[in-house]
């Protein structure tokens, strides 16, 4: 009886257990009666709770696990300061302690008003597991009553908290039963990725604000009263994973009503007036509801921080003044997007962390329908890809859900993706909000059109009915589509949800008749997935089947049908790892598979044509000048296993052609920690002095090692083997030039070992190198930590040693303050200047020191120790010491010590000398030509401060 209510294709298991105990899991929710206040001036809301707690599972239960997710802001070693760290965020460490929340003050009793002992668990500050004096059996309840004040954090860390306009936007802000899996509490603490795993209940909350306030929430409003002071409303809701509240003296959140839903919407669209806004909502609403089911209560809110937290990558980047996109069509993609997300979240009762891919494939693969239908001919860059003079660009041409791929792929090239299926909180934060995201949407979509027959969405319909009534997981979802599948999906649950196995078909050979095609596919990688084969003429498809289980080498022959191209996954449909090899041309002459193209600038891998893109630019030295360049290379967004770089400079200064090219072939191991190798020869020509010409030739391998099961690891490994060829021209610039600092071979190896975030960095290095004349090895040892009271330390060792030193001068040999370069591997503005601003340029290698000393070299061994602390923000003091070494000399001991502006930790700093063994520098003639400074003017290197955090 009970059975025949139920969805009709659900896991046998479910049958079961919801057979059993349905009248417990309709009738009796967890509920929470909830009673607060909020003082607007401590940022603070006292709380008294009333928490029955229902056991709706098959044991007994001696403990219970409440969610205190809002105490994950308390202290700066929780989970979530720690994935700031991890992250680059140093907001969250730097913030007053006003601006973090906690929970404070928390107590606990049972009906009976007997005190209830708890403790937070190790690792896990932001639960509260509580001892229950009374067994719990199944089928029962108990009521706990909690007491404590919640310290709202600032929203400048997750957008949720208080903003500096007065507002609130509160969720997880309370005590709240954590989900019960498999026979124990689900375990999670809050990392900032928005995936609280709570218990179903029931809500009642009583909250009081300040009378100046607007309240509003998801939950339904049963009353409300205003008095002298405060306004007091009442809210109730029923089946609910959480709800959100929004406060703030003038509610930005409109109200959108129809016959489904009412929509409190916030999202953001200055442009927008309210009808066309009014006819998105609409819209949107009836399509969603037609394509993922009813929303199960009243209401929704759908607020411009949500859509903040996880916008949509692409359309936010771009400035408003050279948006491609009409204001309505932006606002309906962010709206969207965000329904969609919010939708989903309120809805479904899967675990959010572990089954992540079910909420993201469904969001995506909906988003990229809604564009099929409502814009079909939507483009990737809008209006811009009706300018005529763009048209040669693949990135212009693409279609608008064909860009969803690419952000897939550049992390595949990068060889960083990870597994869909992956838990949550272990991708890092690019394929956790993007790439990953994408995939997902694109793995429902490529099973759909694989399937047909409407079964995708069928299921998703079907899903989301069970899943937004009874707690259910991503087994059950399976289940369902092998049962609508009519053909075998295994590979789409092992290969393209649960493994990152990369897939690359190819076409061999070719047969062609005026009637038939006789093709060889081969499977490159050895991934066993469907895989479409599409015949094409004047570039309309003529036909396309799909070809299954080639596993390695397969032929098949096709109708031709008057084809003049066969190709492979032209639609893209499959997440395919390299598309350049997937076409054959059908023509009787055909020069070549893919013609060459150049582009200006940069552009989208086009898997059509070879693209050389040609760019202008420009470099300064000193010696140079200003001086500009055409750069030519193969470096579209995506990595390649083969790039060129050429880039000829004139030099204005000495009238003659420099500049740089360099080869690369880039090898990634899927399985190991080596996980890529690149092979290179690069080479550079520019002036190191005004007469003087160098040219460098490098040949280089670099292998490159990180942990295989946690990609969120910072530490990263590196050796690199090279041999470094130079030739300079003889100058009467440089004093004490002999004939053997001219033309000079070193073959050099490196060692980096290092784990870099906010709070604590380390690095080992070790760097061996080998010429004609000397032999040398060195080690270096870097710590940087910044501790809770945000005092910051850094602190460097180095050594180096000649293992044999036949040179007549100090070109080669160690230097306190400005190695001479002789590898040619930084960046000196004024790599010969021994006076004026050019020759205060500081890099921080070798001796590390800053102040210009009477004894700069070692020609036998160095040791020197760097440090120094922060005073006020980016204010240091430094201190360097140590040892200089040289031939028929006793070891030389060193120092200095000044103040440091630490603007940007090693891209721009400034050092003031106070006082070294040149004495009390700051109280001496010509004190401005002692300051140093590091300026990093490499876009290359600039561009790293902001892909950090990312990957």
């Amino acid at each position: 009886m009970l059975r025949k209510e139920l969805p009709r294709l659900v896991s046998l298991r479910y049958i079961v257990l919801i057979s059993i105990w349905l009248p417990v899991s309709v009738l009796a929710q967890h509920h929470s009666h909830i009673r607060a206040t909020l003082d607007d001036e401590k940022k603070e809301i006292t709380v008294n709770q009333e928490l029955t707690l229902f056991n709706q599972t098959t044991d007994t239960l001696t403990t219970v696990l409440l969610n205190d997710w809002n105490h994950a802001y308390s202290a700066k070693s929780t989970p979530l300061a720690k994935r700031f760290s991890d992250e680059f965020v140093r907001s969250f460490h730097l913030a007053r302690n006003f601006e973090r929340g906690s929970t404070k003050d928390l107590a606990m009793t049972n009906e009976r008003g007997q005190t209830l002992e708890f403790f937070r668990p190790e690792k896990h500050p932001d639960l509260v597991e509580v001892y229950l004096r009374d067994k719990l059996a199944p089928g029962e309840k108990m009521v706990i009553r909690l007491a404590y004040v919640s310290k709202i954090p600032s929203a400048k860390f997750t957008r949720f908290g208080y903003s500096s306009d007065g507002s609130y936007y509160l969720k997880d802000w309370f005590l709240t039963p954590a989900r019960y899996d498999d026979h124990q509490f689900v375990r999670y603490s809050n990392v900032g990725i928005d995936d609280i795993a709570n218990g179903i209940s029931d809500y009642d909350v009583e909250i009081s604000v300040p009378k100046k306030m607007d309240i509003d929430s998801d939950l339904d409003v049963k009353n409300s009263f205003v008095d002298q002071n405060s306004t007091k409303l009442t809210f109730s809701g029923k089946d609910r994973n959480s709800f959100n509240l929004f406060l703030a003296p003038r509610s930005e959140l409109r109200s959108y009503k129809n016959e489904m839903v009412e929509v409190l919407n916030g999202v953001e669209g200055n442009k927008v007036n309210d009808y066309q806004k009014a006819v998105i909502v609409d819209r949107i609403v009836h399509f969603v509801h037609d394509n993922v089911g009813n929303l199960p209560f009243q209401k929704i809110t759908v607020s411009e921080a949500d859509y903040a937290r996880n916008p949509f990558y692409g359309l936010n980047q771009l400035p408003s003044f050279i948006s491609p996109f009409p204001d309505s069509y932006l606002y309906e993609i962010k709206f969207l997007k965000t329904y969609l997300h919010n939708y989903l979240q309120a809805s479904l009762r899967l675990d959010p962390r572990r089954d992540n891919w079910i909420y993201d494939g469904i969001q995506i693969y909906v988003m990229m329908k809604y564009i099929d239908e409502q814009y079909p001919n939507a483009k990737m860059m809008g209006g811009i890809s009706s300018l005529k003079i763009l048209k040669g660009y693949h990135l212009i041409n693409l279609d608008f859900n064909e860009q969803y791929s690419y952000f897939y792929m550049l992390m595949a090239r990068k060889n960083l993706d990870q597994p869909i299926g992956f838990s949550k909180n272990k991708l890092i934060k690019f394929n956790e909000q993007i790439a990953g995201k994408y995939r997902s949407g694109l793995s429902f979509r490529y099973l759909d059109n694989f399937l047909e027959r409407d079964v995708v969405p069928e299921t998703i319909k079907e899903f989301y009915s069970f899943a937004a009534k009874y707690q259910t997981d991503g087994k059950d979802f399976e289940f369902l589509l092998k049962t609508k599948a009519y053909k075998n999906i295994d590979w789409f649950l092992e290969t393209v949800i649960n493994s990152r196995d990369i897939i690359d078909y190819k076409f061999t050979d070719l047969e062609k008749a005026k009637d038939s095609i006789k093709v060889n596919v081969h499977n490159k990688t050895g991934t066993t997935v469907p895989i479409p084969v599409y015949g094409m003429k004047k570039g309309q498809v003529v036909w396309k089947e799909w070809l299954e289980n080639v596993k390695s080498d397969s032929t098949f022959v096709f109708e031709r049908k008057d084809a003049d191209k066969i190709v492979l996954n032209y639609k893209n449909e499959v997440p395919e790892y390299n598309l350049r090899n997937n076409w054959k041309s059908l023509k009787g002459f055909s020069v070549g598979n893919r013609p060459i193209k150049f582009n200006f600038m940069k552009d989208l891998e086009d898997p059509f044509y070879n693209q050389i893109l040609y760019v202008p630019s420009i470099t300064y030295n000193l010696y140079d000048g200003l001086s500009p360049g055409l750069r030519f290379h193969n470096k579209t967004i995506l990595d390649k296993p083969f790039t060129f770089d050429i880039n000829p400079i004139y030099s204005p200064k000495t009238k003659a052609l420099t500049g740089s090219y360099a080869l690369m072939v880039n090898q990634n191991f899927r399985d190991s920690e080596l996980y890529n190798v690149k092979y290179s020869i690069s080479g550079n020509h520019f002036h190191y002095a005004p007469d003087a010409s160098y040219l460098k030739l490098n040949p280089m391998v670099r292998l490159n090692f990180r942990n295989k099961d946690n990609f969120r690891d910072n530490r990263k490994e590196l050796l690199m083997v090279r041999n470094v060829v130079v030739y300079r021209e003889k100058t009467d610039f440089v004093v004490d030039n002999p004939d053997e600092n001219e033309n000079y071979s070193v073959f050099n190896m490196r060692y980096v070992n290092s784990r870099s975030e906010v709070t604590n960095t380390l690095s080992f290095s070790t760097d061996v190198q080998v010429a004609n004349k000397f032999g040398k090895t060195a080690v270096e040892l870097e710590y940087r930590r910044l501790f809770e009271n945000n005092r910051q330390v850094n602190l460097r060792f180095y050594a180096g040693v000649f293992m044999y030193n036949k040179t007549s001068n100090d070109f080669f040999s160690f230097a306190l303050d400005r190695p001479t370069d002789y590898l040619f591997d930084y960046n000196y503005y004024g790599r010969s200047e021994s006076s004026g601003i050019f020759s205060q340029q500081l890099v921080l290698s070798e001796g590390g020191f800053k102040s210009k000393l009477d004894q700069p070299f070692a020609n036998q061994w160095i040791s020197t120790v760097n440090a120094s602390f922060n005073v006020w923000n980016w204010v240091e003091l430094y201190g360097d010491a140590g040892f200089v070494k040289n031939h028929d000399l006793n070891p030389h001991f060193v120092y200095d010590s000044g103040v440091r502006l630490n603007l940007v930790t090693d891209y721009f700093e400034l050092y003031f000398p106070v006082y070294s063994n040149n004495g009390w520098e700051i109280a001496q003639q010509n004190y401005n030509e002692k300051i140093r400074f590091i300026v990093t003017l490499d876009p290359k290197t600039l561009v790293n401060l902001f892909t950090r955090k990312w990957f």
